[in-house]
């Protein structure tokens, strides 16, 4: 992973400046949401937790779960961490539960947390590696180029200020060697139905957080194991690393699919696992409506004329929906779902003939600059901004100066200092993840007061 920042010394600095944030004397339900983020890292405690006979689940060890089913000579692993060290730990813990050859490696979708140990797995006994068609025909994720993803997962904050990456411990915090292996059979169309090892499986294709996703349904032990479709946060619809609007209604028929199945137990490929049929139904069925209920007000208004910024003020999540323990926002967020969703479907223009050719953000923050009365007033107002707690305020006005002045190092200094102070608020932890690594990019270079 391609890294934007350097040195211990904004580590430190960085650091310093949170605690001393924290110190300030907020009080403690400001950072409510942090708070309940820290309590959700008890999701990925590591631990093999067996499901049902012959199908446990490794949770905890990597960025990604990894699934062993146990057949007749034979085993199944869905899935396959991250990289070699974590999928060598997995493995070991499987050898104590079967020491029968892989005969198969299923690979529900391309995302390298659940791709990158396969060779550990497949070792010597030459597995085949299921995908659907999609995983090969895929278009890449060209967001990747834009926009380093290591900023949602925290790839570069310090210790001191990571807490997880929503759906996992970590993602890219501590890059290590992988042992990818291509498909070697896939299939097209929605479904196939196969016995691998004397175990009847169903790979169902089940688009969703991926255009590849497939859910892998055993159907004589009623469990299943639904990829990255469905795990205990509100989905990330829309990722801010940069990328496409996921395929938000096949996401919805999928997981209609997936409640129609009536699985006794659901093993997501993050997070733990459902057990028992009314807990499953649930869980999916919760997942499914929240989904849609965002998609539907947001449609909805959209047919009213509002626009994105009126949207966000009053998409939400029904109240019987809002209290699920598996629609949090440790990961997604509505408000970025809701702004994705108009995207996707009317496009960058809001329908303000002012927007069709904009200022420049220079010219334009040039200009509100001289109107404030010059920088230093600006600056001034954002120091009481940051007094006052008015943090995306603050942000908002060192921003202004930055756009004419990139080297300013009070601005720097406080949109820092806001950054910060908004990121140890989030529940989402993509949204803390990315204000505090912005905060440690304005500080690497900043020299000492």
């Amino acid at each position: 992973m391609r890294r934007l920042f350097s040195g211990n010394e904004a580590s430190a600095v960085l650091a310093g400046l949170l605690i001393l944030v924290v110190a300030c004397g907020a009080a403690a339900q400001e950072f409510s949401g942090r708070e309940k983020l820290r309590a959700h890292s008890a999701e990925f405690r590591r631990e093999v937790v067996k499901v049902t006979d012959g199908v446990w689940v490794a949770v905890g060890f990597s960025d990604a779960n990894s699934v062993l089913i146990e057949g007749e000579g034979g085993s199944i692993v869905v899935d396959t961490t991250s990289d070699v060290e974590d999928a060598r730990a997995v493995k070991a813990e499987f050898a104590k539960l079967s020491t029968t050859p892989v005969r198969a490696i299923i690979l529900t979708h391309s995302h390298p947390d659940h791709t990158g140990g396969a060779g550990v797995f497949a070792g010597n006994d030459h597995p085949e590696i299921l995908a659907h068609q999609l995983f090969v025909d895929r278009v890449p994720d060209v967001g990747r180029n834009g926009r380093d993803g290591g900023d949602q997962f925290g790839a570069t904050l310090p210790e001191a200020l990571f807490i997880n990456a929503g759906t996992g411990l970590e993602f890219g915090r501590h890059p290590a060697a992988t042992a990818y292996l291509a498909p070697t059979r896939t299939f097209s169309g929605d479904r196939l139905e196969l016995t691998i090892a004397g175990v009847r499986l169903q790979l169902l294709h089940t688009p969703g957080e991926t255009r590849e996703n497939v859910s892998v349904w055993l159907p004589d032990r009623r469990v299943l194991l639904p990829g990255d479709d469905f795990y205990k946060s509100f989905p990330t619809l829309y990722a801010i690393r940069g990328a496409r609007l996921r395929p938000i209604e096949q996401w919805i028929a999928s997981l209609g699919l997936m409640v129609d199945l009536g699985a006794d137990d659901l093993v997501p490929g993050h997070t733990r696992p459902v057990l028992g049929s009314a807990n499953v139904r649930a869980a999916l069925t919760s997942y499914r409506d929240g989904i849609k209920s965002v998609l539907d007000q947001t449609l909805e208004g959209m047919r009213k004329g509002e626009r994105p910024d009126e949207l966000v003020q009053h998409v939400a999540l029904p109240p019987v929906l809002a209290g699920s323990p598996y629609l949090q926002e440790f990961y997604g967020t509505v408000a970025w779902s809701v702004r994705a969703i108009y995207a996707e479907y009317a496009g960058w223009f809001d329908g303000n003939p002012t927007k069709l050719f904009p200022l420049p953000e220079r010219d334009r923050a040039a200009r509100v600059v001289e109107l404030a009365g010059g920088r230093q007033q600006v600056l001034s107002r954002a120091r009481r901004a940051l007094a006052d707690k008015d943090f995306q305020w603050a942000a908002e006005l060192t921003d202004a100066v930055l756009a004419i002045d990139e080297g300013n190092l009070d601005a720097k200094r406080l949109k820092a200092a806001a950054l910060s102070e908004l990121g140890e608020r989030q529940i989402s932890a993509l949204a803390r993840n990315f204000y505090l690594s912005a905060a440690q990019f304005l500080l690497r270079d900043l020299p000492a007061r």
